[in-house]
């Protein structure tokens, strides 16, 4: 009986070309069209840097972060008022907005508290709707700054204040917040408790006064003669 020499048969080892075929064909359109959506979610800088690339303590899906960028927001605009203000005698006004500000700011919860309640859909769409109207008056807020609008100011803070307000409800319903209003009635009464201490007698004397004053010596002098 003859033998067959046979010769073994190699395992096909894919050559590199095969392989880089294989790995684009992985990289398939719909890959890299969730890839882009990704990417487009994410808001970026006017510079076009990701928001994520500049703060990376948030998360963009998560649905309290208005809770968080509300109070943020709030305190910037608060802050750059106060510097405004702060060389002299507040108005009632300029009191008042100050004092709302610090009134909705005051115990703010962190956004994962157990005081923080998990919102509806319909609800997010309003922290969304409220936080686009903010960064409205925000912006103008910025504008009346350049230009040294102290009464702008005043108000465009008591509407940025608003908004984080309503958000804060939202998200806080227990909580009980003021209206302006409320706050402007005591600051107004305060105000003018001040300024009654203030003895007008001892403020400078106007044109009209110095007048008055200078006819009643003449006076004076031409009875004594």
């Amino acid at each position: 009986m003859s033998e067959t020499n046979e010769t073994p048969q190699a395992t096909a080892q894919p050559a590199e070309s095969d392989v880089t075929v294989q790995s684009d064909a992985q990289d398939t359109p719909d890959t890299h069209d969730a890839q882009n959506a990704r990417d487009a979610a994410v808001p970026t800088t006017d510079a076009g840097t990701p928001i994520t690339d500049l703060r990376p303590d948030i998360d963009l899906d998560d649905p309290r972060l208005g809770l968080k960028i509300a109070a943020e927001r709030l305190s910037i605009v608060r802050y750059v008022f106060l510097v405004q203000i702060e060389d002299g005698i507040a108005s009632a006004g300029q009191r008042a907005s100050l004092e709302y500000a610090d009134a909705v700011l005051i115990g703010w919860p962190d956004e994962h508290s157990d005081e923080v309640v998990d919102l509806r859909d319909d609800q997010l769409r309003t922290v969304v709707e409220q936080m686009q109207l903010m960064e409205q008056y925000i912006g103008r807020f910025s504008t009346m700054e350049r230009n040294g609008d102290v009464d702008g100011m005043t108000d465009t803070l008591i509407r940025v204040t608003e908004r984080v307000a309503e958000v804060r409800r939202l998200y806080q319903p227990d909580f009980a917040l003021p209206t302006f209003a409320e706050i402007r009635r005591v600051v107004q009464d305060e105000w003018d408790e001040d300024m009654g201490k203030i003895d007008p007698q001892e403020s400078d004397p106007t044109a009209g006064e110095i007048a008055r004053e200078s006819a009643e010596e003449d006076r004076q002098q031409e009875v004594e003669a």
